[in-house]
């Protein structure tokens, strides 16, 4: 008799996936917009819109270490909801920042906030799939993000033409909402609570996942540079239409996901990461050393391929060495991971580009990635292996 598979998009999945989306989708509408405003129409240097853009990842540092313990320790949906609110109701302060401190302040009060909501969100998604379908499950709602990612920075890039800065905030304000909504159709059990340690480092950061930390990291930074500079980077190599890129993206992110995940499943763990980092360590070095229209897109396509398959791998790593009361802990070490990644890489792109140029920039991202690789192959494979849980 042929083995039925659990079900994975039960409506619990679903509604996670869709709020997952819209609380990114939102906040990415800002990444290629926002230098662009600082830039023209505020008369903020480039180096300083990579300190005002790197802002809300202080914020998510300064509150993720918590949120894995706040959302192993308390109710996960209610905490989910009130962060999502939160994170919703500070798109209003953009639309009142005139100045870059007014927007550092707000980026970085929404930046705790998101970091508290995909703490939770993630957590929430990661207790409703069924552990044999961990990976594919884990694709699919990575996906979310990572076609936000994508489609978020194009269609701000349109709206931004059209009606400027402030329609792009409004319309990224209600997506949030809309968001808000999709989390209370979720059913969530109530979980039994496990005791743990007053006081252990435990309680911030999944110490078996620190080399895994590591290498997301270093692959994280070049990502960073892309989502907040590529637009400026693509008019600045007189590349037409630059907002294109993340169309590509999309589609190698798609298409991507719909394979990696049951690659995971199927414990082809550390072969789907290892694939990823030399995807993307070829394809940063290409795109900062060949200046053409046509490589400016197909590097685009394997971008998002890169990652693409890279991130259910890498989410594995950190969810499959803990246990169930650690599972907040386990995401917050690998959203914070990939934060932390995400705001070097914005930073330094902004004062790299203001010595050397972009092309620089994301040379020095590829070396990230060769980075990255080398220390996958020489700790974090032997770490996993040792660490791993069987559920």
């Amino acid at each position: 008799m042929k083995d039925c598979k659990p079900i994975l998009w039960n409506r619990n999945f679903v509604q996670c996936c869709i709020s997952y989306f819209l609380m990114n989708f939102s906040f990415y509408m800002l990444m290629p917009t926002m230098p662009v405003y600082l830039v023209e129409v505020l008369g903020i240097s480039t180096a300083n819109v990579g300190i005002a853009l790197s802002s809300y990842t202080i914020g998510l540092l300064c509150v993720r270490p918590f949120s894995g313990f706040l959302v192993d320790c308390f109710s996960r949906k209610p905490l989910y909801l009130f962060a999502f609110f939160v994170f919703a109701f500070m798109f209003g302060g953009y639309l009142i920042a005139t100045t870059m401190l007014t927007i550092m302040a707000v980026r970085f009060v929404q930046g705790g906030f998101m970091g508290l909501t995909s703490v939770a969100g993630n957590t929430i998604a990661i207790d409703v799939i069924p552990s044999s379908r961990r990976g594919e499950g884990m694709g699919f709602y990575g996906l979310t993000i990572n076609l936000a990612m994508s489609l978020a920075p194009l269609a701000a890039v349109a709206i931004y033409g059209k009606g400027g800065f402030n329609l792009v905030v409004f319309i990224g304000w209600m997506a949030a909402f809309i968001g808000v909504g999709s989390v209370c159709l979720i059913r969530y059990p109530k979980r039994e609570k496990v005791p743990r340690p007053h006081f252990s480092l435990d309680r911030f950061i999944l110490v078996k996942a620190l080399p895994a930390a590591l290498a997301y990291i270093l692959v994280a930074i070049p990502y960073g540079m892309i989502t907040s500079f590529v637009v400026l980077y693509g008019k600045e190599i007189e590349v037409a239409n630059p907002g294109y890129f993340f169309i590509y993206m999309a589609v190698g992110v798609g298409t991507s996901r719909l394979v990696s995940g049951r690659l995971v499943d199927h414990g082809k763990i550390h072969w789907v990461s290892v694939c990823s980092a030399v995807c993307l360590l070829v394809t940063f070095t290409v795109f900062a050393t060949v200046h053409q229209s046509w490589v400016f897109f197909v590097c685009a396509l394997m971008i998002g391929i890169g990652y693409g398959v890279g991130v259910p791998a890498f989410q594995c790593l950190f969810v499959n060495v803990a246990p169930h009361n650690m599972r907040g802990t386990a995401t917050s070490t690998y959203l914070t991971s990939f934060d932390l990644g995400v705001g070097i890489g914005m930073l330094s792109a902004g004062f790299i580009a203001s010595c050397a140029g972009l092309a620089v920039a994301y040379g020095v991202g590829a070396g990230c990635c060769l980075a990255s690789l080398g220390v996958y192959l020489r700790w974090v494979r032997p770490s996993y292996e040792k660490h791993k849980l069987l559920v």
